[in-house]
């Protein structure tokens, strides 16, 4: 019941009102946005390509595009190329005597950091994007139209672009919205995704029959029992006591009370969960490459034998616990990315 109440409260604050209203039409525009293809795919070939790749890397930065990735849309690199730019230069403030001097100077110095964090997402951006461009030209499956040199400087062009107008959307909402832009764009990209998730779990409980009432069971008891220990460290902290000493100020004895100062167990958010998620994605994207695929696209066809439909099984049970625990984590730490 506080809840209802306390989201009433939200609207009857003018100012308050105007900041929520605001980071929503944000968050809309970055869906519409979603919808725009890539120039020059052929969507088709390239949704025929993607499915085939279920449970991959490709779908797990699928999830915080927010289902770019599969439509390829200009959208695609989405905001990942800022979470890598964010690591690198946090990680370089400890190897770095500059960085760290400016980390310490202040509001005026995190601007600096911040400065470089927008120029570093650009070249990654760039980065990024040839190399998406040059992936797509050599498969040999039709996904590009018309490849050239031309191709891959529209395909630089849109999707850097892309990236770069999420990386203004993260800031104009965290200036003038509410919470952490970067993390409600995440969270945004993360929730989209639970109808189709839910109409997976349907689509294999009731129409296929590839789960039963047990697994289904398992499925969930295993989600609820995730979600708990998220929760449970999540909210955890370390208590440190603080003892204040007495002062004598005239006549009377001030001082001396005894308080703690709290400590949070996950004081890092949820950038080590992204960190550590993509590097275990790696060796599970090489296997499907070394057994599934030849080169960067050339299928074998592997599609009907039960090895495959076992593997496809698979993926759908790590995303959707995949899923749920990313969502928890943003919806607990929206404003601690």
């Amino acid at each position: 019941m506080k809840f209802f109440e306390a989201f009433a409260n939200m609207f009857r604050v003018p100012d308050l009102r105007k900041r929520v209203l605001f980071a929503l039409a944000l968050l809309a525009v970055y869906r519409l946005g979603g919808h725009i293809p890539t120039p020059g795919i052929n969507i088709q070939r390239w949704e025929e390509f993607f499915s085939s790749q279920q449970g991959s890397i490709f779908g797990f930065f699928d999830l915080f595009a927010g289902g770019n990735i599969r439509r390829l849309t200009i959208f695609a690199l989405g905001i990942m190329p800022y979470i890598t730019a964010s690591i690198i230069l946090q990680l370089l403030t400890v190897v770095v005597p500059t960085l760290e001097k400016l980390q310490k100077e202040g509001e005026l110095g995190r601007r600096k950091i911040t400065q470089w964090t927008r120029y570093l997402t650009i070249i990654l951006s760039v980065l990024q994007s040839f190399g998406i461009s040059q992936g797509l030209m050599s498969m040999q499956q039709g996904i590009v139209i018309n490849p050239g040199f031309g191709f891959v400087m529209l395909t630089i062009l849109s999707l850097t672009t892309g990236s770069a107008f999420i990386m203004w959307l993260g800031e104009q909402i965290s200036e003038r919205g509410i919470g952490n832009g970067m993390s409600l764009i995440i969270f945004t990209g993360i929730v989209v995704g639970l109808p189709r998730a839910i109409e997976n779990v349907y689509q294999n409980v009731f129409v296929t029959h590839e789960w039963n009432a047990i697994q289904l069971f398992l499925i969930l008891a295993m989600m609820v029992a995730v979600v708990a220990f998220i929760v449970l460290v999540e909210r955890g902290e370390r208590r440190i006591p603080v003892q204040y000493a007495k002062r004598v100020v005239g006549r009377r004895v001030m001082g001396g009370q005894s308080t703690h100062m709290p400590l949070k167990v996950n004081a890092g958010g949820v950038i080590p969960v992204i960190f550590a998620s993509s590097i275990l994605a790696f060796p599970q994207q090489l296997a499907m490459m070394g057994t599934g695929h030849d080169g960067l696209g050339k299928e074998r066809t592997l599609a009907h034998q039960p090895a495959e439909k076992h593997r496809a099984r698979r993926a759908h049970v790590l995303r959707a616990l995949r899923g749920g625990h990313h969502l928890l984590l943003l919806l607990l730490r929206v404003d601690h990315f």
